[in-house]
């Protein structure tokens, strides 16, 4: 699909999410002829900026991106930004968003075509649908809205934010979006299951111990802990970007690869979801706070941290699921900050099938999404030189080429919002799920939060608390990545 006609107003143009990842992103799509003579893009923020200003911004933020970039290309792209400063707060100023679009739709031939991207924060998100509503920016043709996490801090708000947007736009209108969803190996996780008779015909409880999904960061919350103190690990990491992955490892097998058929396999799955009673959650969960030490801050030193807080930058627990390719088989996850290296990766540990070989390790399917991608198999097999079984990786891995041609998480996502495929987005009824079993965990830990002093701490530079390898239902069972 080529030349997609459009405007697109993005509340909060002169942010850094719009700078870092929205320009790049729609340059790319500008370079691959998706969206060309017939879309104009409307920037908006409070700052005073001028039309002219906005273009410098944008092709600025390509640059940083792009070093090699064509500059006639670049400013005939740049062209196609507006600017209209805006205080999302006062009614006038949504009239005057609306002029410049339906002026611009002239210009342009949009054909009454809009796409509203909420690149602001969250708190801002219902007053915006509010007001696109009621001052009718909608146009005449499709009209589709981006919305950026976090969608609530819990299923009450949630709710109440998902009920302002449906005022504005149906639910197939609607794109809530998650950058994790656009990542390389993410994508590959459903062809890798569904394409490969080897990975297919083992994909269940009778053959698969366990699920292991790890999102480690080696930074801290550094500036924003003002933001974290709100949210935390659950909230910030578990909420969207684990529960997405967990999703599409333990959903059922689709009918067709449609954004229906897939969303379809999805609800099934998370209406089957074991919502942790508060003794589970006792023992298969685990939150804490990384440490101070000499050179640098721990948690509770970070500026805009309360000194006695008892948010968590470290969570771990377990998913199960009643229904779908992985009835039964516990899903462990763990997300933390200032752990020893910034590495998200997937482990899939398969069963012993006899005890011939007593020293032999379990076979085990691992999905490396960042800071590289790769898929290998560790196998058992017999030493050379002496009696006994060595482990072997099979390695499926991107070159540097291959990699050069991964587009960006924005790139691709953005793609699928101009052509309207929502297979890559949360559906309200998924999402709501999620927030059920986060709420639940969130309201355990708050009634324990009158009975403690101060979180679990632990150490920078390792993979979390010692705590955390405590949660697993067997003995027998531990994390492959230590």
């Amino acid at each position: 699909m080529k030349n997609i006609p459009v405007i697109m107003t993005i509340f909060g143009g002169s942010g850094d999410l719009a700078h870092r990842k929205l320009y790049p992103a729609l340059f790319n799509l500008y370079e691959q002829d998706l969206i060309k003579d017939n879309f104009a893009v409307i920037g908006t923020a409070r700052r005073p900026w001028s039309h002219d200003y906005l273009r410098e911004q944008v092709m600025d933020a390509v640059h940083e991106n792009n070093k090699e970039v064509d500059e006639n290309h670049l400013k005939q792209f740049a062209s196609h930004f507006y600017y209209q400063s805006h205080d999302v707060t006062n009614t006038e100023h949504y009239q005057a968003i609306k002029d410049l679009a339906n002026d611009l739709d002239s210009r342009y031939s949009a054909q009454g075509n809009r796409i509203f991207y909420m690149a602001m924060a969250p708190r801002f998100f219902g007053t915006i649908a509010t007001h696109i509503n009621d001052q009718k920016l909608i146009g005449s043709g499709f009209n589709r809205i981006v919305v950026e996490k976090p969608f609530g801090r819990d299923l009450a708000s949630a709710s109440e934010l998902n009920e302002e947007i449906k005022a504005s736009f149906n639910e197939n209108s609607v794109y809530r979006i998650d950058h994790y969803l656009g990542k390389e190996m993410i994508q590959n996780i459903l062809p890798m299951r569904l394409s490969n008779p080897l990975i297919k015909n083992i994909w269940s409880g009778e053959y698969i111990k366990n699920i292991q999904v790890t999102l480690a960061e080696n930074l801290g919350v550094e500036a924003r802990g003002g933001y974290y103190e709100t949210s935390g690990a659950l909230r910030d990491m578990v909420q969207n970007h684990i529960f997405q992955i967990i999703t599409l490892l333990a959903m059922g097998e689709p009918t067709a690869l449609t954004s229906e058929a897939i969303h379809a396999k999805k609800q099934e799955l998370l209406d089957s979801m074991v919502i942790p009673s508060a003794d589970e959650i006792k023992t298969a969960f685990v939150r804490a706070q990384y440490a101070g030490t000499d050179d640098t801050f721990g948690y509770l030193q970070e500026p805009n941290v309360a000194p006695d807080s008892k948010t968590e930058t470290f969570a771990a627990g377990k998913v199960k699921f009643t229904k779908g390719s992985l009835a039964n088989v516990p899903i462990y996850f763990r997300t933390g900050k200032k752990l020893r290296e910034k590495k998200n990766r997937i482990d899939i540990v398969l069963k012993h099938m006899n005890n011939l070989y007593g020293q032999a390790h379990s076979n085990n399917i691992t999905i490396i999404i960042d800071p590289k991608s790769e898929i290998y198999f560790t196998i058992n097999g017999k030493r050379i030189s002496e009696p006994g079984i060595r482990r072997e990786n099979l390695a499926y891995e991107f070159s540097d080429y291959e990699n050069s041609l991964v587009p960006d998480g924005y790139e691709r996502l953005l793609h699928d919002v101009f052509v309207g495929d929502q297979t890559n987005f949360t559906h309200w009824s998924e999402l709501a799920k999620f927030w059920e079993f986060i709420d639940a965990v969130e309201d355990a830990w708050q009634g324990e939060n009158k009975t403690i002093d101060k979180l679990i701490q632990y150490p920078q530079g390792k993979l979390g608390p010692k705590q955390a390898s405590e949660i697993f239902e067997t003995p027998t069972e531990r994390w492959i990545y230590e």
